[in-house]
């Protein structure tokens, strides 16, 4: 079992321009520039930021359980949220008010207007939903005109078992949508071809595991290496693929990714596309400016993550930085597809399933 600090990519004789190198990404009829979609949380994705992430190539998706659910003005409690991240660098009592926030009833209507803010501006329109809220909150999202919907819970299955509900069959779920479903996490190879046999066209690998993130060991004693999940659900796509004549799934890593490194290893392990939280928080069009937290963060009763500083408000740079550079930081966490893009360049690879294909090393 490895992580993906523990491999490393193995250069072939053929090496090429970083300039003749496509990051290009298409899920269902869906193109995308860059092979990045964001997490679904606050911190980092607004209907103004998920225009602009989609503007840049990426994917963006909207916490549909979110703030931009549940308040009028969201912008404002946010900027509380983040004043008393700041005051207090323990981020126990934002995490608090946090909770606190989330226990407003979700509002349709305010959902649906983010959703449109996001239309007006022409993008691909993702939104997340919980397995647990998924059939109570599609509907409203079909019908307010997104894209693509993202179900995604820490740990999902192929059917979400409750015994206050009626179970969520996924294969029935998604069978009965228009939109493309891109579903998970999952962390093994079992998992991810049961994901994939219920007709998702996305299957997430990991559950976003990132500093702050406390869904390891300290609460849930899961932990997941991630270059071997990655590996593993790429496994169940190729056999997945074979099993049905050609219907091929897209993998993507969500957790582990810290550097413009880590993303190539991620796609080298198999992945066709990242996801990402932290990296995306030092921009200065993230909602948080630097202040991060997970989506399940806000639990009710058992909350995995810290509302907390990542990035000093000194240190905030433009999304176009972050992701596309010029930038003078040396240290893979600004110009991130400028870095995979070398990567790839460096090994001789020129598009991202080509790429999936490069010899890696084990470090001992």
């Amino acid at each position: 079992m490895y992580g993906l600090g523990e491999i490393d990519l193995v250069p072939a004789r053929r090496t090429r321009s970083s300039k003749e190198v496509s990051t290009a990404w298409q899920i269902d009829a869906y193109q995308m520039d860059i092979p990045v979609m964001t997490h679904p949380t606050d911190a980092i994705v607004s209907p103004s930021s998920a225009i602009a992430f989609n503007n840049l190539g990426g994917l963006a998706v909207l916490n549909g359980e979110g703030l931009w659910a549940r308040h009028a003005d969201p912008d404002a409690a946010i900027a509380e949220l983040r004043e008393i991240a700041l005051e207090d660098l323990t981020g126990v009592r934002a995490v608090t008010r946090l909770q606190e926030l989330h226990k407003a009833p979700i509002n349709e209507e305010f959902l649906a207007a983010a959703v449109q803010k996001i239309r007006e501006e022409g993008g691909t329109v993702a939104v997340r939903v919980s397995p647990q809220r998924a059939r109570e909150l599609t509907p409203g999202l079909i019908k307010a005109g997104i894209d693509m919907l993202v179900v995604q819970g820490t740990i999902i299955s192929a059917e979400h078992v409750s015994g206050e509900d009626e179970p969520l069959n996924l294969k029935e779920f998604i069978g009965s949508l228009d939109v493309p479903v891109i579903a998970g996490g999952v962390v093994d190879y079992k998992t991810a071809l049961h994901l994939m046999r219920t007709g998702a066209a996305g299957v997430i690998v990991g559950y976003g595991g990132a500093e702050g993130v406390t869904t390891t060991g300290p609460v849930l004693g899961v932990e997941v290496h991630m270059a071997t999940a990655i590996a593993d659900a790429a496994a169940a796509r190729r056999d997945y693929l074979d099993e049905t004549g050609g219907r091929y799934v897209h993998v993507l890593a969500d957790g582990d990714i810290y550097t413009s490194g880590d993303i190539a290893r991620a796609v080298a392990c198999g992945a066709d596309a990242v996801v990402l939280g932290p990296l995306l928080a030092g921009a200065l069009e993230s909602p948080g400016r630097g202040v991060y937290w997970d989506s399940v963060s806000a639990h009710p009763n058992m909350p995995r993550g810290l509302v907390a500083e990542t990035h000093e408000e000194t240190t905030l740079a433009t999304l176009t930085e972050v992701l596309e550079g010029p930038t003078s930081l040396p240290d893979g966490t600004r110009n991130l597809m400028g870095g995979l893009r070398r990567a790839m360049a460096k090994c001789g690879y020129s598009d991202v399933k080509g790429f999936q294909k490069v010899d890696l090393s084990v470090r001992s």
